[in-house]
């Protein structure tokens, strides 16, 4: 299962490295030198649930004019329960990865320029 891990201190996600012990793995930023611990097993961060699915997330860049691109994918983990209508409409959709919450948007620079 693939997870989303960025440092909690500075948010680096590429200088991390991790060494496993008993149940745990031991984590240490490279970026900023902050250590912590997570567990092998991934578990919500709002209510602490177990089932945990991780489904392909859209990397969207905005392109020419008002077009919007997919540029990749990464993977996220869902909580069956707090994302449950999410995860329906990952599904519902197959294979087609889940759209961002957020998408890029014209700038109101872009907006005014193409008004007048």
């Amino acid at each position: 299962m693939a997870f989303d891990l960025a440092c909690p201190n500075c948010g680096e996600r590429d200088d991390l490295n991790g060494e496993r012990r008993e149940d745990l793995i031991v984590l240490l930023c490279g970026a900023c030198e902050f250590g912590w611990e997570r567990s092998l097993s991934p578990s919500c961060e709002r209510c602490g649930g177990a089932d945990i699915q991780t489904v392909p997330l859209a990397i969207v860049e905005k392109g020419r004019g008002t077009q919007l691109s997919v540029v990749g994918v990464r993977p996220v983990d869902l909580c069956s329960e707090c994302d449950r209508d999410r995860l329906r409409h990952y599904h519902d959709h197959r294979p087609n990865p889940l759209m961002p919450t957020e998408l890029p948007t014209v700038g109101p620079e872009q907006a005014a320029d193409s008004i007048g």
